[in-house]
């Protein structure tokens, strides 16, 4: 008797882990039909024209999920965006991840006036401020941690870029894990930010 209740108890464990595990993957054709209603922001492919709102193709379907369940909790406070995904259920947020996650990210060019001081933050950080190398959570070549959460930043707009670090230096954003963002821009200028978001941006993603 107890060798068949353990058999069905797993046939039942396998059955409703299979549906789960279907759900918790991003289907793309599918984002790319919720997608129609960001395209006018952010273009059919993720690449905004606009340098204030951000490319999101490319970036990886962990963090665009977190952020956008961060618009709708408020935890990331912007009125737009939360508009954009009251409607939005779970898998609703991984299909538009994984649809995202599968455009090419266009490339920018630095400015050659900052870029120099910009690479010198990004890969050594600024010891007298305290503040740590951004090539630690974001790669050698801006590609970012996957698993862990951190963006890709290469490609990425230099003006969103810049203003999100000071949106993080005045609290103004706080949707950071272990408030790692918030501690490293309080340390930074305004020179710092758009030195280290010109560099970000000519940084040539996947190389």
């Amino acid at each position: 008797m107890n060798h068949k209740l353990s058999a069905l108890f797993a046939a039942l464990s396998v059955s409703l882990l299979l549906p789960l595990s279907a759900a918790q993957a991003g289907d793309p054709q599918r984002g790319q039909e919720l997608s129609q209603s960001c395209a006018a922001c952010h273009q059919a492919d993720g690449n905004s024209v606009n340098p204030e709102w951000p490319k999101l193709a490319g970036q990886h379907p962990k963090y665009t999920v977190k952020q956008l369940q961060d618009y709708k909790s408020e935890r990331r406070e912007n009125s737009l965006m939360l508009g954009q995904v009251a409607n939005l259920d779970e898998q609703d947020m991984r299909d538009l991840a994984a649809y995202y996650a599968e455009q090419e990210i266009t490339t920018e060019t630095a400015d050659e006036e900052v870029v120099e001081r910009g690479e010198r933050i990004y890969r050594g950080g600024i010891p007298s401020q305290n503040v740590a190398a951004c090539i630690a959570c974001h790669g050698p070549n801006g590609n970012g941690n996957p698993e862990a959460m951190f963006p890709a930043v290469a490609g990425q707009h230099a003006q969103y870029s810049a203003d999100q670090m000071r949106y993080f230096r005045s609290g103004d954003r706080a949707n950071d894990n272990g408030r790692m963002m918030r501690n490293i821009a309080r340390n930074m200028s305004d020179a710092d930010i758009e030195a280290v978001s010109q560099y970000m941006a000519g940084l040539q993603p996947n190389d």
